[in-house]
């Protein structure tokens, strides 16, 4: 084994990166090369520094974690762990690969057990067959891409950052959502969370099948809608089972019904 493991975070959450380079610099074996904030910077690093290791998170807007593998290329990689907020049956295409991750959020022990496989592989100059495990799960990907059993799955849980913990939202809990810049509002009963991602990108990771766009800056759950009561020039009302009343677009109107009478029949 090397001295010192070159390493390299890529996470587009602050929080997350502060909390890997914390527990990476616990360890003397580790030398952390940098941190990425997106794919594009962790496609130039890893072409630039050439890292041993590499801590990599998977859901990040334009460029996820499977573009960056592909852009530089599974057999450039010595060792990986994957760093996801998917649930328990995605996890299930790793596992099948045998490539390590780590589910979000993750205790100090889990974190420690990831760590150590890595630097086993390493150790073992297992490299050819890491690249062989990642090149496996790319091209499962790109074959599954617009099927429904395709690697990326719809959100079953979203991870809220509170004050003081993190708590993780089932999916179907959540009435409705509303554009709130750069953060998505999401309303649960009397109660709303703020969740950094913009609503174009969120919308792609629900199912269409239960969440619907009826506006430029509301999703709402199909199995919440009471009403569709008519408004102005065109316009509805959606009347949710808790009483809140969303504006459905005129041009949004065909597709809710549509979706509606699907998900009735």
């Amino acid at each position: 084994m090397p001295d010192r493991i070159k390493t390299l975070i890529v996470d587009d959450e602050p929080l997350a990166r502060r909390n890997l380079r914390l527990l990476l610099e616990r360890d003397p074996q580790i030398e952390v090369l940098g941190e990425c904030r997106n794919g594009k910077e962790a496609v130039k690093a890893i072409e630039a520094s050439r890292p041993d290791l590499i801590f990599l998170d998977i859901q990040m807007p334009e460029m996820d974690g499977f573009d960056v593998l592909e852009s530089v290329g599974a057999e450039h990689i010595q060792a990986i762990v994957f760093v996801t907020a998917f649930d328990q049956y995605a996890l299930k295409a790793f596992e099948v690969h045998a490539l390590d991750y780590l589910l979000k959020p993750y205790d100090d022990l889990r974190f420690t057990q990831a760590l150590q496989r890595a630097k086993s592989q390493i150790e073992s100059r297992e490299i050819n067959k890491v690249s062989k495990r990642l090149l496996a799960l790319l091209e499962e990907r790109e074959s599954h891409k617009g099927s429904s059993t395709a690697l990326k799955p719809y959100l079953t849980r979203v991870m809220i950052k509170l004050a003081s913990r993190v708590i993780l939202l089932r999916v179907d809990e959540i009435d409705w959502i509303e554009a709130d810049g750069n953060y998505a509002k999401l309303h649960v009963g009397k109660k709303a969370h703020l969740l950094r991602e913009k609503m174009q990108e969120l919308e792609s990771q629900l199912d269409p099948q239960r969440f619907v766009r009826i506006h430029r800056s509301i999703i709402v759950n199909l199995e919440r809608i009471k009403e569709l009561h008519p408004h102005f020039n065109g316009d509805y009302i959606v009347v949710l089972e808790d009483g809140s009343q969303l504006k459905l677009s005129r041009s949004r109107r065909e597709n809710l019904e549509s979706r509606l009478r699907a998900v009735s029949g």
